[in-house]
This record gives structure tokens, C-alpha cells and sequence, in this order.
């Protein structure tokens, strides 16, 4: 999995605002990745800080590409295109509140964390056996790449903001087996190519 690198408009809560890459952010992509090419197909969110570098890199090493709803970042409701320090202006102790207990503390008009979980992990379970035994890139969102790991590692919901992502960062999941005996791993979290 490899997360976008930064949109126009710098660090805020996008969730599902659909801002594209900005010049830092395709450079960030293009260095994660370099000439390197090991996948055998790849799948991305819809949106555009995502799909634009994948369609790139997919027209590049003439891969298949598909894109999947599903694997959109989290809606953020009243959080989404604001930043951290607007956030914090209007209440000092939500963004804390929220990483710290996330289900408790859903911004206003966001979508829940366990739909999210749900979204997240049909569609990883989808990708799963629809790409056996294949080398997949997942490219997509923070939100998105903790609750895949997260769903990997069976730790709690609640627990997912403990996992940090970069821009541009790069995760490798192995999965062996199939179905109730797959074995998935985590081989390395923000790593680069």
C-alpha cells in the first residue's frame, strides 16, 4: 500500500474532499516508488489524490488499474477541509478526544469508525481474492491503510490513530492462504522501495 503524497492546500482533514496532488505531493509519489515496478496490478481510491499517480504509474509499466469506492478515505463531516489549528480554535481538546477514543468522539457529520471498518475491510477481503496470488498495490489514504492494518493485526478499532502515515509512505502486507487459513503479515509500516 502506498498513501498519497500531499494535496493542494497542505495537511488538513480532506476525508472525502477530493483535492488533487499538489507539485511536493508528485514528487513525494514519484520518489516513493522510483523506477521500481514488483506489482502485478494495481487498485486505487477514486480519488483524485490518488488515481491521478496510480493511473501514471499504471500507464508507465503498462499494469492493470481499477479503481474501488470503498477504499475512499474516512468521511470527516464537519471536520473535512478544515485544519488541525482551525479544529483546535473552536474546541482545544477535540482532535486529542478524537484520536484517543475515536468512537466516542466522531467529529459532527462524520462517518462512524465501524462503518469505516466495514468499507474498509469488505473491500480489502475483495481485493484478496480477486488478486490471489498476485502482487497488488493498494494506492489510498491514511484512514485506509491504518484500518487495513489494524484489521491485519486484530487489534481495536479504537487503537487505529496509534498507527502514523506519512505522505507518500509505503506499507507491505503478505498474505498466504486463502479464506479462514489465509496468514496475513505485515512485513514493513512506512517504508520506503
Amino acid at each position: 500500500m502506498i498513501r498519497h503524497g500531499e494535496p493542494v492546500g497542505g495537511k488538513r482533514y480532506r476525508g472525502q474532499v477530493d483535492d488533487p496532488l499538489s507539485d511536493k505531493g508528485w514528487a513525494q509519489m514519484r520518489a516513493a516508488v522510483g523506477e521500481h515496478c514488483p506489482w502485478d496490478a494495481i487498485v486505487s481510491s477514486p480519488l483524485s489524490r490518488c488515481a491521478a499517480f496510480a493511473e501514471e504509474l499504471a500507464r508507465r509499466h503498462k499494469l492493470p488499474l481499477s479503481f474501488d469506492e470503498r477504499l475512499m478515505e474516512i468521511g470527516f463531516g464537519d471536520w473535512e477541509g478544515k485544519t488541525a489549528s482551525e479544529l483546535m480554535a473552536e474546541d482545544p481538546d477535540c482532535l486529542m478526544n478524537f484520536w484517543r477514543d475515536p468512537l466516542n468522539h466522531t467529529p459532527p457529520g462524520a462517518e462512524t469508525l465501524a462503518a469505516f471498518a466495514a468499507r474498509i475491510s469488505a473491500a480489502w477481503d475483495d481485493l484478496l481474492n480477486s488478486h490471489r496470488d498476485r502482487h497488488v498495490l493498494l494506492v489510498g489514504h491514511a484512514g485506509q491503510m491504518r484500518m487495513v492494518i489494524r484489521h491485519v493485526l486484530a487489534t481495536p478499532l479504537e487503537m487505529m490513530f496509534r498507527i502514523q502515515v506519512e505522505n507518500a509512505a509505503i506499507t507491505r502486507i503478505q498474505v498466504d492462504g486463502e479464506g479462514d487459513q489465509a496468514l496475513p503479515r505485515l512485513i514493513f509500516h512506512g517504508g520506503a522501495l
